[in-house]
């Protein structure tokens, strides 16, 4: 697309949007003049849909209604509640459905994935990260290291950018793997780092991996519901996210789990088993041995919290209603106008860190600010742009297809711009 710089141009965007409408299906924080803030932060925390009350009253009023009973007498029951996301997330992250189960939140997940799929031995006990992955990813893989009886000062290492670069090179991970031969255990890497929005060729990384007989795994917080990371195809032994970013699930809301079809029946593989990850058949007999469901299902522990679901339920169903293809498609677009404006500054306080290639991003652009103290951050907050601020000089930026327009980013730039120039 070739774009220009004005308020009537992106005006026209907005018009021809074909998914401009779902914007009236969320809330939007205001201002105290009761002015829509600009919020840029879906990376961070997705907004509420307007239907998520109804979804979660719903199933309140089933509860009163109906007590026990509503786990086979509510109109969603609750028993088989999980299997009503499944369809929907599995087309959002290119899964089969039986590769994918909603569950727990991302770090317990990725903690139940590394029981499974990180059984270091004496030689082979190493785990490779990206440098800037994530801190609760690297808390993870070190705690599972020491767990093990290993030093992460040994056994994790780090994926970096080259001196003077801020991007990640496949040649140095694959470096990295034949300097290490057959002592890398696990790669585990953010499908797209939240810090830089570097997001990265999943099955490039897990092609690598697996040629040294390393297992591979992603952790997809920054890149369900932004990027379609194509699971199924890209190979990846698991892959964990959460909800509440790109999926407007709410705070602290359930996290996603995916592990490749050809794990489905694996009974080699170590797990950490809970009643909810038993055949169902049999799951109420409750003096039964351990008898996995096939497939992601038969990860899961606890039964699961309805309430937080609902929310889930009433996101998806829009991601359904818009198609995941159609809002990567708008996202292009609209990070691409974004890029354009901030290059039409032509500012030398401001750069851009995040790829340029729209295949190797998503929607968020990272500012790094020259000389930065905040104070630009904290004077764009005062404005009504809801942003990110990252230690030590990183503004991120998302603007979200579902709910952002091409006009909250002309009128975002033209805040940054003043601001810039009153500097």
């Amino acid at each position: 697309m070739i774009y220009e710089n004005s308020l009537q141009f992106a005006e026209k965007l907005d018009q021809n949007d074909s998914l401009k409408h779902f914007r009236n299906e969320f809330y939007i924080p205001q201002k105290e003049n009761g002015e829509d803030k600009i919020y840029l932060c879906g990376n961070s925390l997705g907004l509420q849909a307007k239907q998520t009350q109804n979804y979660i009253q719903k199933e309140l009023k089933d509860w009163a209604k109906l007590g026990v009973d509503g786990h086979t007498d509510a109109e969603h029951a609750w028993k088989p509640y999980h299997e009503f996301l499944t369809n929907s997330m599995s087309k959002i992250v290119g899964a089969k459905p039986e590769e994918v189960v909603i569950m727990n939140t991302l770090t317990t997940n990725l903690h139940l994935m590394m029981v499974s799929f990180y059984q270091p031995t004496h030689k082979r006990h190493k785990i490779i990260i990206e440098s800037d992955a994530f801190p609760s990813d690297k808390y993870a893989v070190e705690s599972q290291i020491k767990h093990h009886g290993f030093d992460p000062s040994d056994s994790l290492l780090l994926w970096q950018p080259r001196e003077g670069e801020n991007l990640c090179r496949y040649e140095d991970l694959e470096k990295i793997l034949d300097d290490n031969k057959d002592e890398v255990a696990l790669v585990m890497i953010g499908s797209t780092n939240y810090y830089s929005g570097q997001s990265f060729n999943l099955k490039k990384i897990t092609e690598l991996g697996h040629q040294h007989n390393a297992k591979v795994g992603f952790d997809l917080a920054h890149g369900a519901g932004n990027i379609q990371p194509n699971l199924h195809e890209s190979n990846a032994d698991f892959a964990v996210w959460c909800t509440y970013k790109y999926l407007n699930s709410g705070p602290g809301s359930l996290g996603g789990c995916f592990v490749h079809e050809r794990h489905a029946n694996n009974p080699e593989l170590n797990r950490f088993a809970g009643w909810w990850g038993h055949d169902k058949a049999t799951r109420f007999n409750m003096r039964k041995d351990f008898s996995p469901i096939p497939g992601a299902e038969g990860w899961q522990l606890s039964n699961p919290p309805i309430l937080s679901m609902a929310a889930i339920r009433a996101s998806l169903d829009i991601f359904e209603k818009a198609g995941f293809e159609n809002l990567r498609k708008k996202s292009v677009q609209l990070t691409g106008f974004l890029e354009f404006l901030v290059k039409e500054l032509n500012n030398d306080k401001i750069n851009i860190i995040t790829p340029e290639n729209p295949e190797e991003r998503g929607c968020q652009l990272s500012f790094q600010i020259k000389d930065a103290d905040k104070s630009l951050f904290e004077k764009l907050t005062e404005a009504g742009v809801v942003a990110d601020w990252r230690e030590p000089d990183v503004i991120r930026i998302a603007p979200t297809p579902l709910y952002n327009s091409f006009q909250d980013v002309y009128n975002f730039i033209q805040i940054l711009k003043k601001l810039l120039n009153e500097k």
